[in-house]
């Protein structure tokens, strides 16, 4: 069984893209996550000890997003998700958003992004 905890709308400022400008000035990102994860035991117990905490979820994202100026959302946005399953062993996968609305791309638009989701890899028989 597979619960979903979700955050969305998380704006960050950060200095992320291919441009010069972009890494100078920096601009406005978002991020929305979807975490998978067993929340039976918490949904009877009504104890944070037995869930994550999603105050520290998104503190780990944030730092995580902006630990390092990267090229690409697709980087950014898998340094989200290896952050977030390396810190909270209850999370067995993670969907990773991230919104860039003011992306430098000649066209009217709503918004632009990519969406990761990446997984625990299980134990191989090896070990």
């Amino acid at each position: 069984m597979t619960d979903t905890i979700f955050i969305t709308g998380v704006v960050i400022h950060a200095r992320h893209g291919v441009m010069a400008h972009e890494t100078e000035v920096g601009q406005r990102f978002v991020i929305d996550l979807e975490l998978y994860a067993d929340l039976q035991e918490s949904s009877r117990s009504d104890k944070l000890a037995d869930t994550v905490s999603y105050s520290h979820v998104v503190a780990t994202a944030t730092a995580a997003f902006n630990d390092t100026n990267y090229r690409l959302l697709e980087r950014a946005a898998g340094a989200v998700a290896d952050a977030i399953l390396t810190t909270f062993p209850r999370i067995r996968a993670v969907k990773v958003a991230v919104h860039k609305p003011h992306a430098p791309i000649a066209a009217i638009f709503d918004d632009v992004g990519v969406v990761l989701t990446r997984s625990r890899q299980p134990p191989s028989h090896g070990q």
